[in-house]
């Protein structure tokens, strides 16, 4: 029997929309957008109050000045700049060997029983506050540092610049040793969690193949985990980069700028930190808003740095899989 030619076919059928997930997703992109807004909303009120510093000095002059006299409205970054990436390039040559050898001993090496106490002993030293860690250096780390180890390192490697000048126990190593302790936990927890995810059949293909253990760590374990160290270790060089408290009591707070290692010095956040509060008049304070605004770029180039090293290592990561 043929159907009629006026018989009404059935409409396409549409997809339904669920209401619930359209707004989740509504919130889920308001909330990513916030992240977003948040940042600019923090560079333009920064950019805004430093703005009269950076029209009077310049900011060539400001980055490259090693003046600062708040009094005289002269204003130089330098000194500062050059003592954060010191104690924080420092802290992260420290720290990183030990964080890579303490996690390869746990993750691989260790008996098991060892793992669990000393997973939890960095997890609390992670969550100690920096101001602890400031009096342990203050009380502990800079008298041995001023009665042991500098004179030590005076007499054998005083010809050096970086070991040249008197013992005072204050300075860019002491602010550089306690940074590396602070760091430790974040760089050995991240690399642990990384390691964890490396194939094991490559590892045990390795051991089949007549490797030694640590053969089969380097040439399985580390290889296939390198990304994920490095960004363990940009992510510890961040919070070397934006600490504060500790490095302030134990640097000694002197905006100069020396190849001794022993030699008092300044930092980024050190500085904002001391003189916010005592800041007198638009251009003292519009110059600490600018150190702000050079500490988040610092911290900006980092990352950015870092995601683009970390992309290129797993795209070699893949192509070798490939």
């Amino acid at each position: 029997m043929r159907a009629r030619a006026d018989t009404p076919q059935p409409a396409a059928a549409r997809p339904r929309v669920n209401r619930g997930d359209r707004a989740w997703g509504l919130i889920l992109s308001a909330l990513g957008g916030a992240v977003l807004i948040i940042a600019g909303g923090i560079i333009l009120s920064l950019v805004r109050v430093a703005r009269p510093v950076f029209a009077e000095v310049g900011l060539e002059d400001f980055l490259t000045g090693q003046d600062w006299d708040p009094l005289s409205d002269v204003f130089g970054a330098l000194p500062f700049i050059y003592g954060t990436v010191v104690t924080s390039v420092l802290a992260i040559l420290i720290a990183l060997p030990v964080a890579l050898g303490m996690t390869l001993f746990l993750a691989e090496m260790g008996p098991k029983w060892l793992r669990q106490p000393v997973a939890f002993a960095v997890e609390t030293l992670a969550s100690i506050p920096s101001v602890v860690y400031g009096l342990w250096a203050l009380f502990v780390l800079v008298p041995w540092l001023r009665q042991t180890v500098q004179p030590f390192l005076g007499d054998h490697l005083g010809f050096l610049p970086l070991f040249s000048g008197p013992p005072l126990g204050l300075g860019y190593l002491a602010a550089a040793l306690v940074l590396a302790v602070m760091i430790l936990p974040t760089i050995a927890s991240v690399t642990g969690e990384v390691l964890k995810t490396a194939p094991v059949a490559v590892k045990e293909g390795a051991l089949a193949l007549g490797a030694t253990r640590w053969e089969a760590i380097r040439m399985a374990v580390l290889p296939h985990s390198r990304p994920g160290i490095f960004g363990a270790t940009l992510l510890g060089l961040g919070r070397a980069l934006g600490e504060t408290m500790a490095v302030t009591m134990v640097i000694g707070n002197s905006p100069t700028i020396s190849a001794s290692l022993f030699a008092p010095g300044y930092t980024l956040p050190s500085v904002i930190a001391n003189e916010f509060a005592e800041a007198a008049g638009d251009r003292h304070t519009g110059a600490l808003a600018a150190l702000a605004l050079v500490l988040f770029g610092i911290t900006l180039l980092l990352n950015s740095v870092a995601r683009l090293i970390m992309q290129r290592g797993q795209r070699k990561l893949q192509g070798r899989a490939a």
